[in-house]
C-alpha cells in the first residue's frame, strides 16, 4: 500500500500548543513524536510505501551529529519504506546521514529521496508530489499533493495539502488520528471532496 503525509516536524517545540497555524496540543516534543509514530504504526505495515513531502523534524543541537542520529532514530520506528522529499526545513546534512545509515528491508531501501518532487500514477491519475504547493495551470487528471503550509488550503481544485496540519481532513468522512498518513482512498476522497467544493464556491 502506498500513503502520503508531510510536515510531521518532529522535536519542533515551537509548533508545541494551540495555534491557528499548526495546533499541536501536546506538553512535550516526546509526546507529539510518540503520537505520530503510534498513529503512524497503526495504519502503515512493514512493507507499505510513504511519501514524506517535506519538513520531517528541526532540531538544533550541538553536536550536529547528535541531533542526525535522535532524528534517524525517530524515523527507523516508522514502519514501511519513507520515499523522502527535501521541505525547506530539511538539511542537506540529514539527506546525507539518512543515506549513509540506509538499509534494506525485504530488498528494498528503508529510505529514498527526491530533491524537488516525485511522480506516481495512480487509479488513472498522475500525482506530482512536492513540498511546496504547485501552479500547474489547467490541466486534466493531474493532481499536486504538497505540504508546507500546515494550516492552509491553496484555493486550486488540483492541489491537496496532506500535511499532519491539513485543514483538508474535512472533505473526509472520518478524520485519522492526528500524524496518520493518508491512504490512496482517503487521497481520493479530498480530491473528489475538493473538487465539488470548488465547484460551488465558483
Amino acid at each position: 500500500m502506498q500513503y502520503f503525509t508531510a510536515d510531521t516536524h518532529f522535536f519542533h517545540e515551537r509548533l508545541l500548543g494551540i495555534s491557528e497555524f499548526a495546533p499541536r496540543p501536546f506538553l512535550t516534543v516526546e509526546d507529539m513524536n510518540d503520537t505520530i509514530i503510534q498513529n503512524w504504526n497503526r495504519r502503515v505495515g512493514t512493507n507499505d510505501t510513504v511519501y514524506h513531502l517535506g519538513d520531517i523534524a528541526i532540531l538544533h543541537t550541538r553536536p550536529e551529529k547528535d541531533g542526525l542520529q535522535q532524528i534517524l532514530d525517530v524515523l527507523n520506528q516508522l514502519n514501511g519504506h519513507l520515499i523522502l522529499v527535501k521541505g525547506n526545513h530539511d538539511s542537506r546534512a540529514l539527506f546525507k546521514y539518512l543515506e549513509k545509515n540506509n538499509y534494506l528491508i525485504k530488498g528494498q531501501p528503508k529510505f529514498a529521496f527526491h530533491d524537488v518532487g516525485a511522480l506516481i500514477k495512480m487509479n488513472h491519475c498522475q500525482y506530482y508530489m512536492t513540498h511546496y504547493p504547485m501552479m500547474m495551470g489547467i490541466v486534466k487528471q493531474i493532481i499536486n499533493l504538497h505540504g508546507h503550509i500546515h494550516h492552509y488550503s491553496v484555493p486550486i481544485k488540483e492541489d491537496i495539502n496532506v500535511g499532519v496540519d491539513t485543514p483538508e481532513v474535512s472533505y473526509l468522512k472520518k478524520k485519522p488520528p492526528f500524524g496518520t498518513p493518508f491512504s490512496e482512498q482517503e487521497i481520493e476522497e479530498m480530491v473528489e471532496g475538493k473538487r465539488i467544493d470548488f465547484l460551488k464556491r465558483h
